[in-house]
């Protein structure tokens, strides 16, 4: 080997163990494998265009439901079933029944690359309001009370906020037992911190 060769060589072997006593003092290992970091994190930008008037199918409407993304409800428009030609209070359970089902599917391909969840059960399920209940009232197979924080709020946001429902900004709701209903507002509050308890979805007894 040459002079500049062996030269060459060592300057490589020094820089080498320089480089290593750096990685030791940052208590990062050494390694001669190379390491691919991979690309950077993709931003979660919670927000899905809402779909043009061609991607509509006959006899489907636009509607709001709210989804969690980065720890805070968001509405998101899907469409769904058109329910206005029934009666009322059929229309009214159908319309809740509809927007459930929306709320149980997992996100799409684009909802979940934007960040968006669901944490209501996929086996929850709507009963009419029995004789005695207020007339808004939503029966459900589980005790509202039982349900996550994030689905209880999903639910008294995405009712609350349905025009078919009335636009309350509330859901009046009980169990499948005779329990008394309550209604379970929508605030701010809910919306920025569904994850802060049921005390944040404000329950508030039916007033006759």
């Amino acid at each position: 080997m040459s002079r500049n060769g062996r030269l060459r060589r060592a300057a490589a072997g020094a820089l080498g163990a320089v480089a290593a006593l750096a990685l030791a003092g940052c208590g990062v290992r050494g390694t001669t494998v190379p390491v691919d970091a991979g690309g950077a994190p993709s931003r979660i930008s919670c927000e899905v265009r809402e779909p043009g008037a061609a991607a509509r199918a006959p006899g489907r409407i636009p509607a709001t439901v709210y989804l969690v993304c980065s720890g805070t409800l968001v509405p998101v428009t899907r469409t769904v079933a058109h329910t206005a030609e029934r009666p009322a209070a059929a229309a009214q359970l159908r319309a809740a029944r509809v927007l459930l089902g929306e709320l149980r599917r997992p996100p799409s391909a684009r909802e979940e690359e934007a960040g968006f969840a669901s944490a209501v059960p996929e086996d929850l399920t709507i009963a009419p309001a029995r004789p005695g209940d207020p007339r808004d009232t939503l029966r459900l197979s589980v005790p509202p009370d039982a349900l996550p924080s994030f689905a209880l709020a999903q639910l008294a946001c995405t009712f609350g906020d349905s025009r078919v429902l009335g636009h309350h900004r509330a859901a009046v709701l009980g169990g499948p037992d005779d329990s008394e209903p309550h209604r379970y507002a929508c605030t701010a509050d809910v919306r920025a911190h569904p994850d802060a308890g049921r005390d944040t979805v404000e329950e508030t007894p039916i007033v006759p």
